[in-house]
């Protein structure tokens, strides 16, 4: 049990999902030390927030000390009545919660490979930012009420030679922004949240730390600001749906088994590309609702058309 346990960290960015594990597998009377967590429903949207408190909550959980807020947006998909607007609006209050005080400069930054669209959640959300750094700087008189917004998407190392924290890094240095906020495709263990969850968190991102191929942090640590990381899980990997059906078959697994499903195969839905762009407009526009205070959809249609 300990190894699959294992297998499943491995296989989740979700500070929900790793706590779930933990959960899963400890006897009931267990409580899990140096993590708070709690579930509340907000405008119809279930919001769990896990921080993780010390070393200790830091160890059981393999995620960083910091806080982590999950919003489960459901009804997207069937395009139920106001579900974007609602979306829009509990994803920019939770992340209204986590960023620094004050109406400092924000670099946007869209992690991931645009050619492969389940990891182009990042370039799509970068389409929906109210770019606003030189209107601020060019324009004062009829932009300057605004916050100064910059925002880019670096790529990946395949396709550029340069690890992403370095061109982020060196753009920051530049252009000296108060915060940065990435956004970047996430792994699941659960299929039904893939692309109906967005997680944010302090804590800054590790990129591809989910899928086995963990690049440069991106975090406070390494560019010497706050770093808020959002995510969306795209993809589950196939040793986590293996597992899940062997359990309910009562079939046991080798563990070596999954450790090589999970190695060479990811699944996605099949209609990924209208999720994509699904979520990146809510996570543009919950952006810009997050950062320019008093905007509404409106404006923000009209400021990017």
């Amino acid at each position: 049990m300990c190894e699959v346990i294992l297998l499943n960290k491995a296989r989740t960015d979700l500070a929900l999902e790793a706590r779930e594990v933990w959960q899963e597998s400890a006897d009931s009377t267990t409580k899990l030390r140096g993590v708070w967590a709690k579930e509340l429903e907000v405008d119809g949207f279930t919001v769990s927030r896990v921080r993780v408190l010390d070393e200790e909550g830091e160890k059981a959980l393999g995620k960083p000390i910091g806080s982590y807020t999950t919003v489960e947006l459901r009804g997207i998909s069937r395009r139920d009545i106001d579900s974007f607007p609602k979306a829009i609006k509990a994803v920019a209050n939770e992340l209204s919660e986590l960023l620094p005080k004050g109406d400092g400069s924000v670099l946007v930054v869209g992690l991931g490979n645009e050619g492969i669209t389940p990891d182009a959640v990042g370039k799509s959300t970068v389409e929906h930012i109210m770019v606003t750094r030189h209107l601020v700087e060019k324009f004062p008189d009829v932009f300057g009420y605004m916050r100064r917004v910059s925002a880019v998407t670096p790529g990946v190392l395949g396709m550029t030679g340069v690890e992403s924290g370095e061109i982020i890094r060196g753009i920051a240095e530049r252009i000296a922004p108060d915060f940065i906020i990435v956004i970047d495709a996430l792994a699941s263990m659960r299929l039904g949240r893939l692309c109906k969850t967005v997680q944010i968190t302090d804590t800054g991102i590790v990129p591809g730390s989910g899928v086995g191929n963990a690049r440069a942090a991106i975090t406070k640590e390494t560019m010497g600001i706050p770093v808020i990381a959002v995510g969306v899980p795209t993809v589950v990997n196939i040793a986590t749906i293996v597992e899940s059906f062997a359990e309910d078959s009562g079939i046991k697994i080798p563990s070596e088994a999954l450790s090589e499903y999970s190695e060479k195969l990811l699944v996605t839905p099949k209609d990924i590309d209208v999720h994509i762009a699904d979520m990146g407009r809510i996570l543009g526009y919950a952006i810009n609702t997050a950062i320019q205070k008093g905007i509404s959809i409106e404006e923000m249609d009209e400021f990017l058309s």
